[in-house]
């Protein structure tokens, strides 16, 4: 079995005797919800907005990231110079009411079947975004009933750092009380895998947008697969490990 090498190799990397998963690390945008469209578009024409050229290939390489830093990185090449605090909020603002404007609340295929299939054999769940898009965020009870609150959920509120930083994978590990090898990230976001992966997590990079599957890969991901639905397809494997 395919998957049995790659655990194999994860193993072996990281110094770890076993893999037991018991926590699944789920990012929202582009996992959860088929949002990064709008996100790319949002974040090109706020940006636009003050003279800075962000395209969208350049959105979906630094998705994951805070607001914050998605502005500072903008502005690092544009200006070379960082963003004023004043600056970031009203680019960020401006960016999040666009994205209302435009954005269907549209849920990814197959993650709700993946998320009730997981809670209903008793594995911990819990959301690791770097977004602040509360219009998202409102929305995870709603199309995801009885599956997260506000103990299991990690997101720009609450790191400092944030993706790439492994600092909010570790926060999740903190949250659902698990080692690293007992854990499994659901990432779609080149700077997300980076993240899982340096915080010793077996990270699946789920391509659902418009980079290619060599990105994902070389970021480290353990396995990368096409959709949600694929991940579906093998969650069994991963119950009986």
């Amino acid at each position: 079995m395919e998957m049995q090498s790659n655990i194999q190799e994860y193993l072996k990397k990281t110094g770890f005797k076993e893999f037991s998963p018991k926590a699944f690390l789920f990012d929202m945008d582009g996992v959860l919800f088929d949002s990064m469209p709008f996100h790319a578009i949002a974040w090109k024409q706020a940006l636009a907005n003050v003279g800075v050229q962000f395209d969208e290939y350049t959105v979906y390489m630094n998705e994951g990231r805070t607001g914050k830093s998605t502005v500072n990185e903008a502005f690092e090449k544009q200006y070379n110079r960082t963003a004023t605090d004043e600056e970031i909020q009203n680019i960020y603002n401006d960016k999040a009411a666009i994205f209302c404007s435009i954005a269907e609340t549209r849920p990814m295929p197959f993650a709700k079947e993946v998320l009730n299939l997981l809670h209903a054999n008793g594995k911990k769940i819990v959301l690791v975004t770097g977004s602040g898009q509360k219009s998202l965020l409102s929305k995870l009870n709603e199309t995801y009933p009885g599956i997260f609150n506000n103990e299991n959920m990690v997101t720009s509120f609450d790191v400092k750092y944030g993706k790439p930083h492994p600092e909010p994978y570790l926060m999740a590990l903190q949250k659902a009380n698990v080692k690293p090898n007992e854990a499994v990230v659901v990432e779609n976001a080149p700077l997300g895998v980076r993240a899982g992966v340096a915080a010793n997590i077996f990270t699946f990079a789920l391509n659902t947008g418009i980079l290619q599957d060599e990105i994902l890969a070389n970021e480290g991901a353990n396995i990368v697969l096409p959709s949600m639905q694929a991940f579906h397809e093998i969650i069994p494997d991963l119950l009986q490990i």
